[in-house]
């Protein structure tokens, strides 16, 4: 993996653990000559994820809606930074330019992106890795709720590993750069959905 968009929050939470580990995530991914993509925003766990990989030599390439822009929330200090018309338009940016996503502890416009990921990974719109770092058991819930979907049966079988799952950084970034792609949606045929 070359690029890795990076989904977090742009808030700052009152336990430190959320900006220790987005500052973790920016110096093991330029350690291990990953670039990252993200919102480009400059604020909370972004901009400490950014701030880390620019510290430790890597590329961030950012990528923010022109709303944002005028919000001085922008981060000039991006190797690149694209400004987009919306949100559509990120997000399509942040597939085209990496590699794979990762998914930090973030709110609502972290989980939209997440979810997208993975809906766009069933369909067939890619084939990347989506991982999910599990901090301080941030996400415990989330991920019993998508087990739950899957013993439903609204996530298909040969779809229930997309969500790559891990409270250690360095043990999810290996299983994401061993993914294997998975049967799409767009591949499959009636009688098998």
């Amino acid at each position: 993996m070359k690029r890795i968009a990076v989904y977090c929050g742009s808030a700052t939470p009152a336990d430190p653990v959320y900006i220790e580990t987005a500052q973790l995530v920016g110096r093991a991914l330029a350690g291990r000559g990953i670039g990252l993509v993200y919102g480009g925003g400059k604020l909370g766990l972004m901009g400490a994820v950014a701030n880390a990989v620019l510290d430790a030599g890597g590329d961030v390439i950012g990528v923010i809606p022109e709303a944002l822009v005028g919000s001085e929330v922008a981060h000039t200090g991006c190797t690149e930074l694209h400004v987009v018309p919306g949100m559509h338009e990120r997000k399509r940016m942040f597939t085209d330019l990496s590699d794979g996503f990762l998914t930090i502890p973030g709110g609502v416009g972290t989980m939209d992106e997440l979810w997208e990921a993975i809906s766009w990974a069933q369909l067939g719109y890619h084939q990347k890795p989506v991982g999910l770092l599990n901090t301080a058991g941030f996400y415990d819930k989330l991920i019993e709720f998508n087990e739950h979907m899957v013993s439903v049966g609204f996530i298909r079988p040969q779809h229930k590993n997309i969500l790559i799952v891990d409270a250690n950084l360095d043990h999810l970034l290996e299983r994401m750069a061993h993914y294997e792609p998975h049967q799409t949606i767009f591949a499959m045929k009636a009688k098998d959905l």
